[in-house]
């Protein structure tokens, strides 16, 4: 009686991990991120937050904590998934990152 050999084992895969602020590239797409964040997820907090840390990543967190004259650590902080920035903390940054942001009327299925 043969005895079957075992199979070989396959490598275990191995993966890069995904990093959005390497994607965005243009000031153009990191607006549409932002946008898409607040359009898509208007009430994750933390969620837009990352998305500012993202493209401030994409850009250049020291040189935008300069911009927003904040230090690079708080920025790190503030725009991390446990961060919670001060609304004046996102419009200075949304400045320093060359954004704007703009409020348009809801549905009223979007209330």
């Amino acid at each position: 009686m043969k005895h079957a050999q075992p199979k070989p084992q396959a490598p275990p895969e191995t993966f890069t991990p995904y990093d959005v602020a390497e994607h965005l590239r243009t000031p153009a797409e990191m607006a549409a991120y932002l946008d898409s964040w607040l359009s898509e997820a208007p009430d994750d907090v933390g969620g837009i937050a990352r998305a500012l840390g993202d493209i401030a990543r994409a850009q250049g967190m020291s040189q935008v904590a300069k911009d927003a004259g904040l230090s690079r650590e708080s920025l790190y902080r503030a725009l991390s998934a446990e961060g919670n920035p001060s609304f004046a903390t996102v419009l200075k940054v949304a400045k320093a990152l060359g954004l704007r942001l703009q409020a348009h009327p809801l549905d009223a299925h979007q209330r």
